[in-house]
């Protein structure tokens, strides 16, 4: 298998939106879980601060330069107009994403 990159960022849920946000993601739409498989992602995984409605994700990608090029797949904006109405958004209907950086790791 081929050697990946951790990455994470932060997104903010809409205030009252968790359980939405929740039911649209279970289950994801299988055309999009293999789109993102298919651009070398696993190990994706979302987090929820109820306190201040910030979502933390964390997903391993083999390369990272190629997640620039999702925002041109269709299915990838479908999904994101899917969800602009419970989360902050770009004006391209992405999700606002702030990169965070890894300060420390246990291996």
């Amino acid at each position: 298998m081929a050697n990946t990159i951790k990455l994470a960022s932060k997104m903010k849920l809409n205030p009252g939106q968790a359980n939405e946000y929740k039911k649209r993601h279970n289950p994801i739409w299988p055309e999009l879980s293999q789109l993102l498989k298919g651009y070398g992602i696993s190990d994706y995984s979302i987090f929820l601060d109820h306190e201040t409605n910030i979502l933390f994700a964390v997903l391993s990608v083999v390369v990272p330069e190629r997640l620039e090029d999702l925002k041109s797949e269709e299915i990838m904006k479908k999904w994101w107009t899917y969800m602009m109405d419970i989360m902050e958004t770009n004006d391209d209907h992405s999700p606002v994403s702030i990169p965070l950086e890894e300060v420390f790791y246990l291996a």
